[in-house]
């Protein structure tokens, strides 16, 4: 799902395109900058719309956040899509991390990451962070288990591994919306698969070891 899939929905959808609007307000004008008149003049309707459901701007920025944040876990790789669980990690550390960013996604990850520097200072938006980066540390440890179940993974602690990985992804996701350069995010995830192979998955003889031991 693109960015813009993100927003997809009916004319009548009052709450998505109010949702809409913010983010091409918050990419524009950056938070310090952002107005619910701004926000209006992005939205194809009344803007007395929005003023009948938020009253300020942050208000209107934590339902934009927690709008968000839900729709990114829909579109998570999830588990039925995968029956082994190398692929699927390999596949979240893509989705995370790919070769290159469209100019719409680095746009999106730094309306993100204007939303995070609020985080330490309101509860409201450091509640919504903390939900989504859990979400994130136990959809990863998740999948690690299963690999442990399935024999193609070393018994490391799932829920330290999720975080070094999440961790890794979150700092190199950051450097690339708050810099000008994909270095990081290229470093980070040559360095993300190389853990893998060597801290992660078992490699094929340690698999064959395995397999002839259960006959």
């Amino acid at each position: 799902m693109s960015e813009q899939g993100l927003f997809d929905c009916s004319p009548d959808d009052t709450h998505t395109q109010i949702m809409r609007a913010t983010y091409e307000a918050l990419r524009k004008h950056g938070y310090s900058e952002l107005t619910i008149q701004r926000i209006g003049d992005e939205f194809p309707k009344s803007k007395s719309l929005i003023y009948q459901h938020y009253d300020a701007k942050d208000e209107l920025l934590v339902a934009f956040l927690e709008f968000l944040l839900e729709r990114l876990e829909e579109d998570m790789p999830i588990d039925g899509e995968f029956d082994d669980a190398r692929e699927h990690l390999r596949t979240l550390v893509d989705y995370a991390l790919p070769d290159s960013f469209e100019p719409e996604h680095v746009d999106f990850m730094e309306a993100i990451e204007a939303l995070r520097g609020q985080a330490p200072h309101d509860d409201a938006y450091r509640e919504q962070f903390a939900a989504t980066d859990d979400f994130h540390r136990s959809h990863v440890a998740d999948v690690i288990r299963a690999g442990i179940d399935q024999g193609v993974f070393r018994d490391v602690d799932p829920e330290r591994t999720a975080d070094f990985i999440v961790a890794t992804i979150h700092g190199a996701r950051n450097q690339r919306a708050t810099t000008e350069t994909h270095e990081p995010v290229r470093a980070a995830r040559e360095e993300l698969e190389a853990y893998l192979r060597t801290r992660v998955f078992v490699d094929d003889a340690e698999e064959s070891d395995a397999s002839a031991s259960e006959e």
